[in-house]
């Protein structure tokens, strides 16, 4: 098996263009590129980018949706379905790179080829739900690749953990009614958008295998990775995954605009050392993050590089 951690991270994700003012911007990108081309992308294996097709994002997606964001991005529009949405001519094309690349180095990490990997990517994916584009997110990322690791890799038990300061809606709404996958929630309650509550566990024959954690403002390092120890762990290693993936939002950062956790850079080194010894324990060391939020940018660019440097060391 390899020791080779993956990286996605390409300037090409920089065009995606959300207009002047707005919080998810390409120099979000530019400023995690330049802080890891330091030496730290030099010590991984950077992938080439892949496209998902419509049968691909379709594993999530109703197809209607996927007509709508090639629609309305080809069509010259700015938004899509929510202001917040923001999107340019190249957008659409963008989050088909960033959802393909994404299940790539999933597909290579689950076939030993590499041992771990990170993808630094926008437009983000989390927020985004089956029929909806919506919190900076056009088509969900990590769901596509960890539905495309059930379905065509042949895992039975994917686990994904968001640590983003905004719930995952997206990815619990996909995921809740299939076993197959855990989604594990930490973030800051109340905020936007307004879903995670700890008594939403999943349905159906996926109930139980929803576990959200909601923080109140100002929780700190000892709430967050405390909810990780005492939470996340024992629910995962009863599990058992075959693979972890993590939505790595870094808005809890107490320098970020958006959230108010109040979280430090040394937690999500912490944090990512917690998730790496949780997938030794479970599944071989197989684990996957991918970029969601984080917009401060001096706070991305020290916490993403913290968070590979881990990998790296692990």
């Amino acid at each position: 098996m390899s020791q080779q951690v993956g990286l996605i991270l390409d300037p090409c994700f920089e065009r995606h263009d959300t207009g002047p003012g707005h919080p998810e911007r390409p120099e979000r990108l530019r400023t995690i590129r330049e802080a890891l081309e330091q030496g730290l992308a030099d010590r991984c294996r950077r992938l080439p980018l892949e496209s998902a097709d419509d049968e691909l994002i379709a594993l999530v997606h109703d197809r209607e949706h996927i007509r709508r964001v090639d629609d309305a991005c080809s069509s010259g529009a700015t938004f899509i379905d929510s202001m917040d949405t923001a999107i340019c001519p190249e957008s659409a094309g963008l989050a088909r790179l960033a959802a393909g690349s994404l299940t790539a180095l999933c597909r290579e990490v689950a076939a030993g080829r590499l041992a771990r990997g990170f993808a630094a990517m926008r437009p983000p994916g989390h927020h985004a739900e089956r029929d909806v584009a919506m919190g900076f997110c056009l088509f969900n990322n990590v769901a596509v690749a960890a539905r495309s690791l059930c379905e065509r890799e042949g895992l039975e038990r994917v686990l994904i953990v968001d640590w983003d300061v905004h719930h995952g809606n997206g990815t619990q709404h996909l995921f809740e009614e299939d076993p197959r996958v855990f989604f594990f929630s930490l973030h800051q309650w109340p905020l936007y958008p307004g879903t995670g509550a700890r008594e939403e566990t999943g349905r159906g024959a996926g109930k139980g295998t929803t576990l959200n954690c909601p923080l109140p403002p100002g929780a700190g390092d000892h709430a967050f990775l405390g909810s990780l120890r005492e939470k996340l762990i024992p629910a995962a290693e009863a599990f058992a995954p075959q693979m972890i993936l993590i939505s790595a939002g870094f808005d809890a950062h107490s320098a970020d605009p958006l959230g108010g956790l109040d979280v430090s850079t040394a937690a999500y080194g912490e944090a990512t050392s917690l998730l790496l010894d949780l997938a030794r324990r479970t599944c071989g060391g197989k684990l996957v993050s991918t970029l969601e939020g984080g917009y401060d940018l001096d706070a991305l660019a020290d916490s993403v590089s913290l968070h590979l440097s881990t990998m790296l060391e692990a």
